[in-house]
């Protein structure tokens, strides 16, 4: 009997290694398991990650104040709460207009793994990322005047932004967001599926393994692979059309390029594609291999691949709702027009 279960038990570490294998020849990349591997990860030699410059990032991305309206935050479209996106088709803004593009906002967690931002790549990082939707109309409608008066307007903020960057900083519009992207780039979110492929072979369950076999021999991991399992601009209905292509117009960057969503967190995430048409993770599943792989996924290969995407859920950073400083007689007055 002894001899018969090690037998067992050295046949599972062999298929967990051959797995561990499979997944990093497919470009299958873990989050670091050590804190200076991961911070050369997500560091920004330009902006360097502190305590000071996350703690105020972490403010100004819940501050609604930085709107136009005054009522719409960072975290209103991208809520950290849940799975750092809105849950809605469209996302949604000023006026609650929806995205005049039909566009569904992408998770904000583990984001700096990306290449770039937007679903169309526009902006190389998240500093870059996080002055758009400040800006645009269709979201928090502000102006880059409107956000510096209203930083400046309190001293617990200029105090602030002087203990992260020093008595002589300027606050300026571009200062602001990239202390919001700084504090962008600590929200990622380790997951069962880090701990295996870092050598921890008891991470997954058995069909989550199994799931990750699968997602590998259907052609899944040729687009959603790297830290991110997603993250870089591809093509787009390659081997046959998206069934909801029509909602919306969107057609991806200037070469038809597509931001590859991540897969992290996914099961969170929903509804689904670029204009989030689709509510079901097993649907989106089936959708993927139609017009990427050209090939029909049957139901157990898309309950094999949801088991192993249950795996990408991962742990969020421990955050409290910050306090923040109260207006003043200089604030500027919300506009709901």
């Amino acid at each position: 009997m002894k001899i018969i279960t090690t037998i067992a038990l050295s046949a599972t570490f062999l298929m967990a290694n051959s797995l561990m294998d499979d997944a990093k020849n497919a470009g299958l990349v873990p989050i670091p398991s050590s804190k200076t591997e991961l911070l050369k990860l997500i560091d920004n030699p330009k902006n360097h990650i502190t305590d000071a410059k996350v703690k105020l990032g972490e403010k100004l991305y819940m501050d609604p104040r930085l709107s136009k309206s005054e009522l719409i935050s960072c975290n209103t479209c991208h809520n950290l709460m849940e799975g750092g996106d809105d849950g809605v088709g469209a996302a949604t803004g000023h006026k609650w207009r929806h995205n005049p593009h039909h566009l569904n906002s992408p998770t904000v967690y583990n984001a700096v793994f990306f290449s770039s931002q937007f679903w169309d790549g526009r902006a190389k990082d998240l500093e870059a990322q996080a002055q758009g939707p400040t800006l645009a109309h269709p979201e928090m409608a502000a102006t880059k005047e409107h956000i510096v008066q209203v930083v400046k307007s309190m001293p617990e903020y200029v105090k602030e932004f002087k203990v992260a960057y020093g008595d002589n900083i300027k606050i300026t519009f571009e200062k602001i967001t990239d202390t919001i992207g700084n504090f962008e780039r600590t929200l990622i979110t380790p997951a069962p599926y880090d701990e295996f492929l870092n050598g921890y072979k008891e991470a997954m369950t058995p069909k989550q393994k199994e799931g990750l076999k699968t997602f590998i021999q259907i052609g899944c991991a040729s687009c959603h692979n790297g830290v991110a399992l997603g993250g870089e601009m591809g093509a787009f209905n390659v081997t046959a059309t998206y069934k909801y292509m029509n909602v919306g117009d969107f057609k991806g960057d200037k070469n038809g390029m597509v931001k590859v969503p991540t897969l992290r967190n996914i099961t969170q995430t929903a509804p689904y594609f670029h204009n989030g048409k689709v509510w079901s993770l097993k649907d989106a599943i089936k959708e993927m291999g139609r017009i990427q792989l050209g090939r029909k996924i049957s139901d157990k290969e898309a309950q094999s691949i949801n088991d192993f995407l249950q795996s990408l859920t991962g742990k969020k950073p421990n955050l409290s709702m910050p306090m923040l400083p109260a207006s003043t007689a200089i604030t500027p007055k919300p506009n709901l027009d």
